[in-house]
Parts: C-alpha cells; sequence; structure tokens
C-alpha cells in the first residue's frame, strides 16, 4: 500500500490506521469519466481487502458507472469522515469488471454483511437474488497510491 499526504501541512494516517480507517462503514465516492469526458461521481458501498490491497464494489451490469468503466479503466475514489476530526483516505485506480458469478456472489454478500450486519436484510436478499441473475457485477479497483489526512493529529 503506497500512502502520500494529502497535503504538506496536514498530518496523515499510517498504513495500519488506513486500512481500519478502510474497514468502515463510510460510502466511497468513486469517480469515473463518461463517453463526453463529463465527471460522473456516485457513492458506493464498498469492501476493503488488505490482503489483497484491491477495494470491491458492486453495482448494477447497466450502471453508468460500470459503462463508463468499460470504456475507460482509470477512476478516482474518496472516503471521507466527514465528523470531527475529519480524516480521509482517497486515490487513483483501475478498474475493472468482473461478472463471475463465483466471485460476484461472495464478494457481494460481504459488502452487504459490512453495511447490513445480516444477509437477511431485504436489501441483501435483492443483491443475491440480481447476482445470481447476473444483473449485479463487481467492480474491483487496483489503487495506485492512497492519499490520507487526519485533522486529528493537529497541533494547535
Amino acid at each position: 500500500m503506497k500512502i502520500i499526504n494529502a497535503a504538506s501541512e496536514t498530518p496523515g494516517m499510517t498504513r495500519e490506521e488506513a486500512e481500519k480507517f478502510l474497514e468502515s462503514k463510510l460510502n466511497l465516492q468513486l469517480a469515473t469519466v463518461d463517453e463526453k469526458g463529463d465527471p460522473n461521481i456516485q457513492p458506493v458501498w464498498f469492501y476493503y481487502d488488505k490482503d489483497k490491497e484491491k477495494l470491491w464494489i458492486n453495482t448494477s451490469r447497466s450502471a453508468k458507472k460500470t459503462q463508463n468503466i468499460r470504456k475507460r479503466s482509470t477512476i478516482y475514489f474518496s472516503i471521507d469522515d466527514e465528523n470531527p476530526p475529519v480524516r480521509g483516505v482517497k486515490g487513483k485506480g483501475v478498474a475493472n469488471i468482473i461478472d463471475d458469478l463465483k466471485i460476484v456472489g461472495p464478494l457481494g454478500d460481504k459488502i452487504s454483511l459490512k453495511y447490513l450486519g445480516t444477509l437477511d436484510h431485504p436489501i441483501a436478499k435483492m443483491i443475491s437474488e440480481e447476482s445470481k441473475k447476473g444483473e449485479v457485477v463487481l467492480i474491483e479497483i487496483n489503487p495506485k497510491f492512497y492519499s490520507t489526512w487526519d485533522y486529528g493529529k493537529m497541533q494547535f
């Protein structure tokens, strides 16, 4: 995991702090670029696999972000906690669309468990059923770097 500070005057996070932060239930803001060159930013649920150092998102096969990634795989992302002390992780990466049901289902369940706490929730069941039908894909993000900030470390 390559970590850089977001700004030279702002303290950043250590690798361990960034990994713990990426386990939070905050949304990831995913930025893609459409065919006209316009940005598209979407809040999404995500799962961080620290062993593989990848971020995973599940979404509709027909979603705009999916279409954009198929045409241009470079993405930006940001996860930030607006509650004091303000802190976050952002970065640039290469995204791939995964539609293998053997991967989509289990990782989709991990994402649902992270945010909903159970696979019995109606949303988790809907995602699982749509995955089985091939309507849900995974976006695999391979980050090139993580840029971090942590205002809780500021000395005033």
